[in-house]
């Protein structure tokens, strides 16, 4: 039994494909293949079960996966900090989350880390939803997500940094743009850009919708608040956003962004395998976007303690 059998087998559960696990390796099938075959030798156990759209582990192969991610992740952890200690203060902090999230919620922190370390690498993998981001912490890809975060995840620790207050995004000259406030009965006859819908915020925003009886239409729909913003300025219909970091309420211009005190606020904020185990870069990392957060928050934006 060997380390790569051990990697190669946590590849191949994740994926449930001993195919897509070889392309992404760049071998063959049948090498993948005895990576596993050499594992069930050695624990007298069949592993993995063969499925018609893959395979999936057996009740012995849970057990051993769940071992083995923890191990693998443990031994990749202690290489980087052993690199850590080889190149002084050098080394790499990896960061997956959103495409629009960096420029919203990081810009300062990165520019403030980058002058504090200047040898350390920042690697930013982009994923279009929460779930791709736990998966990428879930197999070691990455060491921080930055998240929606709704409820507990298996395997993931979470701590909220900002809670942010939802708005409606309006053209100057539609007639809701000079109200203090939004309630339900605004909600009655416009049409919402909506989020997408396999993102957290999405879901929370739809949820906290049916609970307040809100009913509107929808016929467009975007990939990120940026693009929701830019097409409520261009009277394509109506977004609700969340409050970001920084941003003031225009007082002038094309659009306006108008409270909607009925939503619960979005919270938001880091996840990752175990903090414990962090590598102390990637922790000085999300303190300084913490800190950088809970700096710029206005007043209806509330930061976690």
């Amino acid at each position: 039994m060997t380390l790569e059998d051990l990697r190669v087998f946590v590849a191949v559960c994740r994926a449930g494909s001993l195919s897509a696990v070889a392309r992404e390796l760049g071998r063959t099938q049948s090498a993948v293949s005895q990576h596993v075959k050499r594992l069930e030798r050695e624990t007298g156990v069949s592993l993995l079960e063969r499925r018609p759209r893959g395979v999936v582990p057996t009740p012995a192969g849970h057990v051993l996966r769940d071992a083995a991610s923890d191990s693998v992740s443990g031994l990749d952890l202690a290489l980087r900090r052993l690199g850590d200690l080889v190149n002084g203060d050098g080394g790499a902090v990896r960061v997956t989350t959103g495409g629009t999230t960096v420029r919203h919620f990081m810009a300062e922190a990165v520019v403030d880390f980058r002058r504090r370390y200047p040898k350390v690498s920042l690697e930013f993998r982009t994923e279009t939803s929460s779930r791709g981001c736990f998966d990428a912490l879930a197999a070691g890809d990455v060491d921080l997500a930055w998240v929606t975060i709704d409820g507990p995840v298996r395997g993931i620790e979470q701590r909220p940094v900002v809670s942010l207050p939802w708005v409606l995004a309006v053209r100057s000259d539609d007639p809701l743009a000079d109200r203090p406030c939004v309630g339900t009965a605004g909600f009655s006859d416009i049409s919402l850009i909506r989020l997408p819908e396999n993102s957290t915020s999405g879901a929370l925003l739809d949820a906290a919708f049916a609970e307040l009886g809100i009913r509107s239409g929808s016929g467009t729909s975007v990939a990120d608040w940026d693009t929701a913003l830019l097409l409520a300025e261009l009277g394509l219909g109506h977004a609700v956003v969340p409050v970001l970091p920084g941003w003031g309420i225009p007082g002038d211009g094309p659009l306006r962004l108008v409270p909607v005190p009925d939503l619960p606020p979005l919270p938001v904020g880091w996840a990752v395998r175990r903090w414990d185990a962090l590598t102390p870069l990637a922790r000085v990392f999300a303190d300084t976007v913490a800190r950088s957060c809970t700096e710029r928050s206005g007043p209806d934006e509330m930061p976690f303690n």
